[in-house]
């Protein structure tokens, strides 16, 4: 993750080690050297991703003389990536959002004891027949939509035994494929409640300034410019859906005509031509792509 872009900027090796001294562990050799079933604990995970995001942004910022107030309109991010949204926005600073990232990983692991919970990727279904899908697998268990990513493409989350009551009921409704996550937890669903005091708590230890350009939310998929009012969506995001279809076609609808994804992976811009094909998305993790984003800047 970002070893590259590290390796050849001090920006980038500046924010990898602001992280590193905010959590008191060393996630950068994490990030670039594994092993794999480490990094991929959620309470690794989600502060590695939000500082590889934030490494790209500060190698765009102070490399590329960037500036994001003057050039980006909104900002927005999917689940954890919210953080990083927020990040860069100036709401909370860098170190606030690795030490937030952690504690949250944490408390949604802390949250549903492993094996009772899961999710499930819905292919070919829109999130309207699916919630009804939600509905008759719970059963007076939790089954809930928790990611509607694209048209086609939504996630379940919630029990086990109701998320395996909910594919074949899927299936019968007309999805083309149902997969199982490999995941820790069941995220985005109401079984992560203590998860969301949890970070209730931890939000309002943390010092936040209005954004420096507007957030588009996950909970309203609209945008929202007011530190208490992000305070409490991020909150809320944890227990609930996730709704990234309808940002990106809030952010269309304001004429934003081009999103840069920053960070590990291209899962965003993928589904932002899946929903807004004409919206220019471009993907920035590596030194190559920098150039790249500087041009379309």
């Amino acid at each position: 993750m970002v070893k590259a872009l590290a390796e050849s900027s001090l920006a980038a090796r500046e924010v990898l080690q602001e992280v590193d001294e905010a959590l008191k562990q060393a996630l950068s050799r994490l990030m670039f050297e594994g092993p794999i079933e480490e990094l991929t604990l959620t309470e690794n995970a989600q502060p590695a991703l939000m500082a590889a995001s934030m490494a790209v942004l500060r190698v765009l910022e102070k490399d590329g003389g960037v500036d994001l107030e003057a050039r980006i309109a909104y900002v927005a991010g999917h689940s954890l990536g919210e953080y990083s949204a927020v990040a860069a926005a100036g709401t909370f600073s860098l170190a606030d959002a690795a030490r937030l990232l952690k504690r949250r990983g944490q408390a949604m692991q802390r949250a549903v004891p492993v094996g009772e919970g899961a999710m499930a990727a819905v292919l070919g279904l829109d999130v309207g027949p699916l919630k009804e899908v939600a509905k008759a697998a719970s059963q007076g268990q939790v089954c809930a939509v928790a990611n509607d990513n694209a048209p086609g493409q939504v996630v379940l989350s919630g029990h086990a035994e109701a998320i395996e009551r909910a594919i074949p009921l899927a299936t019968e409704k007309g999805a083309k494929r149902c997969i199982k996550l490999p995941v820790s937890a069941p995220f985005h669903c109401a079984l992560m409640a203590p998860a969301a005091d949890e970070m209730k708590k931890a939000l309002a230890e943390v010092t936040m300034k209005p954004p420096a350009v507007p957030l588009v939310a996950n909970v309203t998929a609209e945008a929202v410019a007011e530190a208490d009012h992000i305070r409490a969506l991020l909150v809320e995001q944890v227990t609930a859906m996730v709704r990234w279809r309808e940002c990106v076609g809030y952010l269309k609808a304001q004429g934003v005509g081009q999103m840069i994804e920053l960070g590990a992976g291209k899962v965003l811009s993928g589904l932002v031509k899946r929903i807004e094909p004409e919206v220019v998305a471009l993907s920035v993790g590596a030194p190559a792509d920098v150039e790249a984003a500087l041009k379309a800047l």
